[in-house]
């Protein structure tokens, strides 16, 4: 029987990548993306999970370079577990690796850039524990994103 660790998840970026080196030149990105739940809770808002990525190489550099705040994007990848203690408390930090990012949305078309702002200012409310509005899902129409393959 064979141990599988694997998970796909589409969000959108919830601030830009970070970009860093590691001590031998091997290129890190990090980024957050904020991804919905497909249920609605008791209120009737749907739950917003915010999830670290890493990239690494080649990937890694596209990434910082092609990517920022409010970008749709899809990732494929593994879910590590890092471990950390800092004053007797044991801190665990769930990341997403990732073997592969695709760009969902096009950052230069001004209708896909409106659903994005829509989105960013949805997730600013929830980050910020006020009422999410339903203005989003209102003007959402899954046809107006191209995707690419």
């Amino acid at each position: 029987m064979k141990i599988l660790n694997r998970i796909i998840l589409i969000g959108r970026l919830t601030k830009d990548p970070s970009l860093r080196y590691t001590g031998n030149g091997t290129p890190v990105c990090n980024f957050r993306i904020a991804c919905e739940r497909n249920y609605t809770n008791r209120d009737g808002d749907r739950d917003v999970d915010f999830i670290n990525i890493v990239t690494w190489r080649g990937l890694a550099e596209n990434c910082a370079r092609h990517l920022g705040k409010g970008r749709l994007v899809g990732v494929d990848g593994s879910l590590q577990i890092r471990k950390s203690e800092n004053n007797n408390r044991t801190y665990i930090n769930p990341e997403v690796k990732a073997d592969n990012v695709r760009f969902l949305d096009f950052a230069n078309k001004d209708k896909q850039q409106s659903v994005s702002d829509q989105h960013k200012k949805r997730v600013e409310k929830t980050l910020k524990g006020e009422e999410q509005d339903q203005e989003f899902d209102d003007n959402f129409n899954a046809d107006d994103f191209d995707v690419p393959f």
